[in-house]
């Protein structure tokens, strides 16, 4: 068989118009000739988060998910390779034998979709770039990929790291990878850099927290000397979901509360739980400690999004400055749902009945507080917003380019981000 005859093969095709190649290898290929037909694609794996962006109108879906397997895992090293489309959850449990984690902690967004788990796969965490709880002190997604390979939209095979950071222009293509939701390159294969696990965690509560005190106390903690590894501003649900997903043996009042974790062996997390009670000068009456199983599993929850769980409602991310998070809350009204992580750095919102000038009106107030939003999912029958992002006409600028240099055609997840790219 000829080249071009196998490039118009339909041998890697699991349908008429879905490819599931089984290579990276057969990944370029059929890049190539997508590239050729200038036949836009959209990229899957598990779809966890497939209806993340923009909606796409593509005729053909490039279906990653046999490239699924841990290829090499060095414990001593604190690495792992694995091809792109391996489940998170079989990451995680082969990282749990040997005490050892992905440190950013992955958000499992099969809930608010299905109701369900679904933590997706390795690709789908570096293209989305979401971190869990532990962002603020750790790090995002991004800062744990030590190398990738993939297929860039003309069908070439390209490589950068693996245990090497960079490349030989100076940049570190990771970089640039993470975030792109597949709008760059297929990705083939994956580099992790893991850290060991900490023995034990415990969570402290602070209850009757007014918000103008929020920033305040957040400010406090990301300062503290013990090391917290999670923090977050939980209120009062005006439906009760908050308190029934949330109920803990150990939590003694029904009250607005900011949770603080910290981690290590036991004789640390004493120390760093009597330091947090001196350094934010907690009174015994409004304060409860979760031990290690409730904190756990109170953090599970959070990382899993479970207060949004099968909502049909709209949900939203915004990442703002810290000190901005308690003048974001002043737009928010009864009909919000909403908890804020990463030491007041991260906000998520359910909101019901939001209009679109409201909506439009909340993303300006959020940029000129230094932030951005993002809808993660849109209501059912209600709210239509076409662009899902928020556009920086600087970023655009150079999102433009990079596509252009990855993606010359457009063909993969067109307008996915942003319009035109």
């Amino acid at each position: 068989m000829s080249t071009v005859e196998k490039k118009n093969s339909p041998i890697f095709q699991d349908s008429k118009n879905i490819f599931k190649p089984k290579s990276e290898d057969e990944v370029s290929l059929i890049v190539e000739n997508l590239y050729n037909n200038k036949t836009p694609v959209e990229i899957i794996g598990l779809g966890s988060k497939k209806f993340i962006g923009n909606k796409l109108q593509c005729s053909k879906i490039l279906d990653l998910s046999n490239l699924s397997g841990i290829i090499e895992y060095f414990p001593e090293e604190l690495y792992i390779k694995v091809k792109a489309c391996t489940p998170i959850i079989e990451i995680e449990k082969k990282l749990n034998e040997h005490n050892q984690q992905l440190a950013f902690e992955v958000l499992d967004f099969g809930y608010i979709f299905s109701g369900k788990s679904n933590k997706g796969t390795a690709a789908g965490s570096v293209s989305c770039n979401f971190a869990g709880s532990r962002r603020f002190k750790v790090g995002s997604v991004r800062d744990y990929v030590l190398g990738f390979r993939g297929v860039n939209g003309k069908g070439d095979i390209i490589k950068s790291g693996g245990t090497v950071v960079k490349n030989v222009t100076g940049y570190d293509l990771s970089k640039l990878i993470s975030g792109s939701f597949g709008t760059l390159v297929a990705l083939t294969e994956i580099t992790f850099k893991v850290l060991p696990k900490k023995p034990f965690n415990k969570t402290i509560l602070v209850h009757e927290i007014l918000k103008k005190d929020i920033a305040q106390l957040f400010n406090k903690i990301i300062n503290s000397s013990s090391e917290v590894s999670g923090s977050i501003y939980l209120p009062l649900d005006p439906n009760n979901k908050s308190e029934e997903i949330f109920k803990f043996n150990d939590t003694k009042f029904n009250s607005p509360y900011i949770a603080i974790r910290v981690e290590g062996s036991k004789k640390s997390i004493e120390e760093k739980t009597n330091n947090l009670s001196t350094e934010l000068e907690l009174i015994d009456n409004k304060s409860s400690i979760l031990d290690y199983y409730q904190s756990d599993l109170f953090w599970k929850k959070v990382n899993n999004l479970e207060l949004f769980s099968n909502t049909k409602n709209s949900i939203f991310r915004v990442v703002i400055p810290q000190s901005k998070c308690a003048s974001l809350l002043e737009y928010f009204d009864e009909n919000y749902r909403y908890f804020i992580d990463w030491c007041g750095s991260l906000v998520w919102f359910e909101a019901s009945g939001l209009t679109e000038e409201k909506f439009f009106s909340l993303r300006k107030s959020i940029f000129e507080l230094g932030g951005y939003l993002t809808v993660i999912k849109q209501q059912d029958n209600g709210l239509h917003i076409k662009e899902n992002f928020t556009v920086n006409e600087d970023i655009l600028n150079i999102s433009k380019k990079i596509k252009e240099s990855f993606d010359p055609r457009k063909i993969f997840n067109p307008g996915k981000m942003y319009k035109g790219i």
